[in-house]
């Protein structure tokens, strides 16, 4: 409906699950497959990254090396934006 007034707890996001994560400077990631929206906590902040598939984060979140694959197939290949 054209002009409903949506409340500000519908704008907001839900809460992420976050995977704990280690190696270079990664903290934590978080993936909403809905969305294709992919959050890394980094050392030196937060990052969303917009239209990542669920293979790529599937082959993230189980990576041996999970730093070396964000930054060859996610840092360079998708938008992001900082959030914290």
């Amino acid at each position: 409906m054209l002009g409903a007034k949506v409340s500000r707890a519908a704008m907001r996001p839900t809460a992420m699950e976050m995977k704990r994560m280690s190696g270079g400077n990664l903290r934590a990631a978080g993936y909403d497959d809905k969305n294709r929206m992919l959050v890394v906590e980094l050392t030196s902040g937060t990052f969303q990254y917009a239209g990542v598939t669920t293979e790529t984060w599937r082959r993230f979140s189980g990576a041996s090396s999970p730093w070396s694959f964000f930054r060859d197939n996610i840092d360079e290949e998708y938008p992001a934006k900082r959030i914290r």
